[in-house]
């Protein structure tokens, strides 16, 4: 595997799967030209805080982490949307590895810039010279200069060639950089990656073949495996291909259709053949299911053992959280049981009680009291080794630091600036009050109710001026009382409201037997309505029954008509849409058939074009040809012969353009002829070439 370098990227082992630049440093378009994880590897790529480093960080590890598929126990096996088999999640990976420095580059910068602020104010302060390493342009970083710019030079330098710049004076390198002219010009370097080979490892290769007339080889019966699948050959594969064989064993031992006695033979044959693969599927099914069980049964050890972990767990966290309550507890009655004994103790050594006075030189005397070995309990802590936490600063102990952090400040902290706060608005645009000033006003009148009611003074009792009449109330007139019966006349008087109960039930009993002998014609009509109103029911309930099946065979009717309608649009549309395709068809082969039928003619009358200037220029020729004859025939042909060789020397290039002219002006009938004959080939025919060379010639003469 070959590896590239651009100008601006850092080489990372794990920088994300960014796109390969092309070997003159330019990526290719529609690539991005970062990776997730440039801001590790490239030392060009800045971040501005640490925050932004986090940001980039989370972004890289979400583009990085990659989903799985988890089953969900309750709908394994289910092939319905709503209720699917797996469920994603995503599977955290960290490609960077453990000797790459994750920590944001900035804080080095920041220390930099807080030192080169200290040696503006100090001058004693030394901060140490940054050295930087060696590019070795000429050297293993010679390929990362290579670079073709933008705008095109105007000299006739190398477009791949960025030189050398002379050195500057922050550039300390080391001193090896002097042997560098010792060192050979070339050198051969070698990369390593964190990818092997296998890994980028394709299908095995698998070469083309060619099958002789007349045989079917077995092993391209195998050709529907693949490498992954099926390939290389399992136990799986061996049973396939040992069934395969015996089937084509099976069927080569057929009878022929051809014989008609052997038919029965043959259809039992086949039967047997057909219930042993149906016993064999059923054995493929069972194993699958048998599987499928083994699955389960992993599915449910591992379930069960992750929540006996999940118990085991949440018991250890209880046990934990009880042992630290236990433990708070008992620490707790320690520290009262010491506070309890410490006030024990001091109240036994003034058991009287008395008050005494704090005698301070015996406190000072002795070097275990409180002013020497004060204790923490009673709130005093001492600050041991105080000075190291005393700020020693140039601004703060001179006074020409003082004035420089002073004119350091900004104006609004040495001239604070107030503005007055505006007035809160109680009232909206259309002049009404708003909600929360009519709250702020009952609240502010409630409050000062309550304030009224809690500071008001209650008024001295004034002394009677005048003598008062009291009323004495009316008195309560006296409860009366009355005598108690005899239980004699208790039970007469009961006995007797019993007598008019009954007496009275059965009044109301005669009175509706009455009633119902003088309306027993009437009840009779209404128990007769209330039988033909039965009737009427059912007979409704029988017409809808009727009804509602007749309405559902009329549904099944048009549901039959739309089927039939259906097959019959179907195959309407297939036939029209035939038709209007080769319809179409022909329209194109017809106009293209026009078109090259056009070009036929155009370029027919174009050679016959040319055909008539040939045979006008050959007549010319012919002509004077016969012309020269008949004057090298006179007799005073070598006079006449000297003089046309003198005119001709003197005018060549006249005498071939008339010549020229005669011969076109000559060959113009015959041509506007040709052309009048090509567009009208229906009323004048076809004619060969030979036909129009002998009318040309004609024309002509």
């Amino acid at each position: 595997m070959s590896s590239y370098t651009v100008i601006g990227t850092g080489p990372g082992p794990a920088g994300g799967g960014g796109p390969s630049p092309s070997p003159g440093g330019r990526y290719r378009p529609g690539l991005a030209p970062s990776r997730a994880f440039d801001f590790l590897y490239d030392p060009l790529y800045v971040l501005s805080s640490e925050k932004d480093h986090a940001k980039a960080n989370v972004q890289a590890h979400l583009l990085c982490d990659k989903m799985k598929k988890m089953p969900i126990f309750k709908t394994m096996f289910s092939s319905l949307i709503h209720y699917p088999w797996y469920d994603l999640r995503s599977e955290k990976r960290n490609p960077v590895p453990p000797f790459i420095d994750q920590r944001w580059r900035g804080r080095a910068q920041q220390r930099l810039e807080v030192l080169q602020q200290l040696a503006r104010s100090q001058p004693s302060l030394q901060i140490p010279q940054i050295v930087y390493e060696d590019p070795e342009i000429n050297g293993r970083n010679r390929y990362k200069y290579f670079e073709q710019p933008f705008i095109p030079f105007h000299k006739p330098f190398p477009l791949n060639i960025a030189y050398a710049v002379a050195k500057t004076e922050p550039y300390v390198y080391p001193s090896m950089t002097s042997d560098r002219s010792r060192s050979p010009t070339s050198r051969t370097l070698g990369t390593q990656t964190d990818y092997r080979d296998g890994e980028a490892q394709t299908d095995p290769y698998s070469p083309e073949y060619v099958v002789p007339l007349g045989s079917i080889p077995e092993l391209l019966t195998l050709a529907i495996l693949t490498w992954g699948r099926g390939l290389p050959a399992g136990q799986a594969e061996v049973e396939m291909i040992e069934r395969a064989r015996e089937k084509r064993a099976w069927e080569a031992t057929l009878p022929p259709l051809s014989d008609l006695s052997q038919t029965e033979k043959r259809r039992k044959m086949m039967d047997d053949m057909e219930r042993k693969e149906w016993a064999f599927r059923e054995q493929e099914i069972e194993k699958l299911q048998d599987v499928r069980l083994e699955v389960l049964k992993k599915l449910l050890r591992r379930r069960e053992e992750g929540q006996n972990e999940v118990d085991v767990n949440r018991l250890d966290t209880r046990w934990f959280n009880r042992q630290q309550d236990k433990e708070e507890r008992v620490r707790k009655i320690k520290h009262e049981h010491t506070k309890a004994m410490r006030k024990l103790i001091a109240k036994g050594k003034n058991v009287e009680g008395k008050l005494e006075r704090r005698d301070v030189i015996r406190d000072y005397t002795d070097y275990a009291s409180q002013p020497y070995g004060p204790l923490s309990r009673i709130g005093y802590f001492p600050d041991n080794h105080s000075e190291r936490y005393v700020v020693k600063n140039h601004f703060l102990n001179t006074y020409e630091g003082l004035l420089e952090l002073e004119a350091s400040l900004p104006d609004s902290v040495t001239q604070p600036r107030t503005k007055a706060p505006k007035p809160k608005t109680t009232t909206t645009k259309e002049g009404f009050i708003k909600r929360t000033a009519r709250l702020d006003m009952e609240l502010a009148q409630v409050h000062q109710a309550l304030l009224d009611k809690k500071n008001r003074v209650k008024e001295p009792k004034k002394p009677l001026r005048f003598l008062q009449k009291i009323t004495k109330p009316v008195p309560r007139p006296l409860t009366p009382t009355l005598l108690r019966p005899s239980i004699r006349e208790e039970e007469l008087e009961l006995a007797v409201i019993f007598l008019q109960k009954l007496i009275r039930g059965r009044a109301i009993q005669n009175m509706m037997f009455e009633g119902k002998e003088k309306r027993l014609e009437l009840i009779r009509e209404l128990r007769t309505t209330h039988a033909l109103q039965e009737d009427g029911n059912l007979l409704k309930k029988a017409e809808k029954q009727v009804t509602l099946a007749l309405q559902r065979q009329r549904d099944l009717h048009e549901h039959k008509l739309s089927l039939v309608e259906n097959h019959l649009a179907r195959i309407e549309g297939r036939v029209l849409v035939n038709m209007f395709d080769f319809l179409s068809k022909e329209l194109v082969r017809l106009q293209e058939e026009r078109k090259i039928h056009a070009f036929a003619m155009l370029a027919e009358r174009q050679r016959r074009i040319r055909e008539a200037e040939e045979s006008g220029r050959r007549q010319v020729e012919e002509r004077r040809r016969r012309e020269e004859d008949e004057i090298f025939k006179q007799p005073n042909s070598s006079a006449i012969r000297r003089d046309c060789s003198r005119a001709g020397l003197w005018f060549p290039d006249t005498r071939i353009t008339e010549n020229l002219c005669q011969g076109e002006s000559e060959a113009v009938p015959a041509e506007t002829h040709q052309c009048c004959s090509s567009d009208h080939p229906q009323e004048h025919g076809h004619s060969s070439g030979s036909e129009l060379f002998t009318g040309g010639t004609t024309g002509i003469g």
